[in-house]
């Protein structure tokens, strides 16, 4: 996709309902809002994905983000949780073994209930959003800027940019994602949630969430790691044993690496924590944990090759944007 190499762009990471804060956050990059919409002269957001479920307010973010959109004062990538949704939504095709695209377990119910909820009395409005979302590309490439929501992965996007040239998939697509190990299903997961690995020694981790797994997140970008725990990248840290076990020789060369020589990279999606800052040169995670009282975070991005930390700018979280 082309962008305006004259504009500015601010990247926003996950926001998950959390509208009043994202509110706050425009307004301090000096965003204005004009005939409904927030616009500013000279800029425009790009929005990280994970719209949708946890937060108080997930009806009011779709509406700001997608009339901004609307308006061409803004763009937005699909996150897992807009996968998600379509595929809770979405029947699954004869012979997948499965009734709809995501499975509704217990689990999965938990997790889009909030989403649903507030969706409640507006089912129109959610079907117009759930069409919405298949316009949300998977991934941006600027050039001198790449945009998706968890990794990227160039032997995945190449041949998905074959498929859909502007990134955007269509529902057969979506469906195909039913069956484990297809090519759909392999794409949405690594570029929408990233690369992991199972915990060595038949070990177990249990989430704040209560969930318990036997894989953990990885980092794809870097160089020359030696244990598990150096590749690891999510809020819940690995058992001491796991973290100090050694790679293999095979498991360091199946990593992913982004290489430090590529374009500037923006991810959401691994809720991180402190004072935002950029993971290396070319690569940031903007999603702080927004919805757990964390921060929204923005960079301002213009014509850098590098990542400058002065650029970032975020609001905390206020308790006011609670859950009901």
């Amino acid at each position: 996709m082309l962008l305006d190499p004259s504009r500015g762009y601010d990247l926003i990471g996950d926001l998950h309902g959390c509208a009043h804060t994202l509110e706050r956050l425009l307004d301090v990059l000096g965003y204005r809002q004009q005939g409904g919409v927030w616009r500013h002269p000279r800029r425009q957001a790009i929005f990280l994905g994970d719209l949708v479920d946890r937060g108080p307010r997930i009806r009011e973010a779709l509406h700001l983000v997608h009339d901004m959109v609307a308006a061409g004062e803004a763009l937005c990538v699909m996150g897992n949780h807009e996968y998600n949704a379509l595929a809770w939504s979405t029947p699954a095709p004869p012979g997948s073994g499965r009734q709809h695209v995501r499975e509704h377990t217990p689990r999965h119910a938990r997790l889009i209930k909030e989403t649903l909820e507030q969706f409640d009395a507006y089912p129109a409005e959610w079907r117009q959003f759930l069409g919405w979302f298949y316009e949300l590309p998977l991934f941006l490439d600027a050039g001198h800027f790449r945009v998706v929501h968890a990794c990227w992965d160039a032997g995945l996007i190449e041949p998905l940019r074959a498929q859909f040239a502007d990134g955007r998939i269509d529902e057969h697509f979506l469906q195909a994602s039913a069956v484990r190990g297809s090519f759909a299903n392999t794409a949405f997961d690594r570029l929408l949630r990233g690369t992991d690995m199972r915990l060595p020694h038949g070990l177990t981790l249990t989430s704040d969430d209560g969930f318990t797994r036997a894989h953990f997140r990885t980092k794809f970008w870097e160089e020359d790691p030696q244990t598990y725990g150096d590749i690891v990248f999510q809020p819940d840290a690995l058992p001491e044993l796991a973290a100090q076990t050694p790679l293999s020789e095979l498991q360091k060369n199946e990593l992913l690496k982004y290489g430090a020589d590529q374009p500037l990279l923006f991810v959401g999606h691994y809720w991180r924590s402190g004072k935002p800052a950029p993971i290396r040169a070319n690569l940031a995670c903007l999603d702080y944990s927004a919805v757990l009282y964390g921060k929204l975070v923005a960079y301002r991005l213009d014509q850098e090759k590098r990542l400058d930390p002065r650029k970032f700018v975020w609001v905390e979280v206020a308790r006011a944007e609670a859950p009901r």
